[in-house]
């Protein structure tokens, strides 16, 4: 099985983008949900992405057709739309990623993904089409119960499950590992990879054991896409414990 690493960039520098590639991820999710800054700052990151030859994602505050199609403009190559807990939430986000007919996404030829005009933009449609697109986030017990339609939807690029906003919704506090939302999210991978829909899974812990760990049991369940810890909780973690470490030494 092959196994496909990536993180979240939530801390608004192309130089810790620059560290992320050359650590060896293979993707980033830039994050202008939770991230403190916009889609200007995001599209310097995603230059940095390129840069360093890592894949760039962005996750889009919420579902915004306009807003997905200026990130996939700024050249994005998979927008993580949040908070999807219906199947027409989830049609209308995987529209928002393509271009008519198919989709609603805006044309533009004058645009960094298209080559602001200078490339053929009948390449750059079938470009987009082939190498871009949406990526779902179920996060809440709504989601888990319209999960069946969602993943139903014509032209998904495959789904990312949210464990820890799961866990609050239903009232484990961010408990992402109690047993009741761990069944829901393996019910929820089971359910995906029934009908061959890519699934991303989340792994916030830090600790390399924990993490690995955790790895494992998802990959024992078939699943190869994981977004590990985020730019903030690796570097926070590696201070706090460079930290304790001198002050008992």
């Amino acid at each position: 099985m092959s196994r496909t690493l990536g993180t979240w960039s939530q801390v608004a520098s192309a130089e810790v983008v620059d560290m992320v590639g050359l650590a060896g991820f293979q993707f980033t999710i830039i994050d202008i949900e939770h991230g403190y800054f916009g889609l200007e700052t995001a599209e310097n990151l995603i230059r940095a992405c390129d840069a360093v030859r890592i894949e760039p994602w962005l996750r889009v505050p919420s579902l915004d057709p306009v807003l997905i199609g200026k990130a996939l403009d700024c050249g994005a190559r998979r927008i993580v739309v949040p908070g999807i807990a219906s199947g027409d939430q989830a049609a209308a986000a995987v529209a928002a990623g393509r271009y008519g007919p198919e989709g609603t996404r805006g044309a533009c030829p004058c645009v960094r993904s298209g080559g602001h005009y200078i490339k053929d933009w009948r390449a750059h449609v079938a470009r987009s089409h082939a190498e871009t697109g949406v990526v779902l986030l179920v996060e809440s017990r709504a989601g888990f119960d319209a999960f069946d339609a969602i993943v139903g939807t014509p032209g998904l690029e495959g789904v990312m499950l949210g464990p820890f906003d799961l866990s609050v919704s239903m009232g484990h506090q961010g408990d992402y590992r109690h047993p009741a939302v761990r069944e829901a999210l393996q019910s929820m991978l089971a359910r995906a990879r029934a009908r061959e829909i890519e699934v991303t899974i989340p792994v916030f812990a830090p600790e390399l054991q924990a993490a690995s760990s955790q790895l494992r049991e998802w990959e024992a369940l078939g699943v190869e896409r994981f977004v590990v810890g985020t730019d903030k909780i690796l570097i926070s973690d590696q201070f706090a414990r460079y930290v304790a470490a001198l002050t008992a030494a």
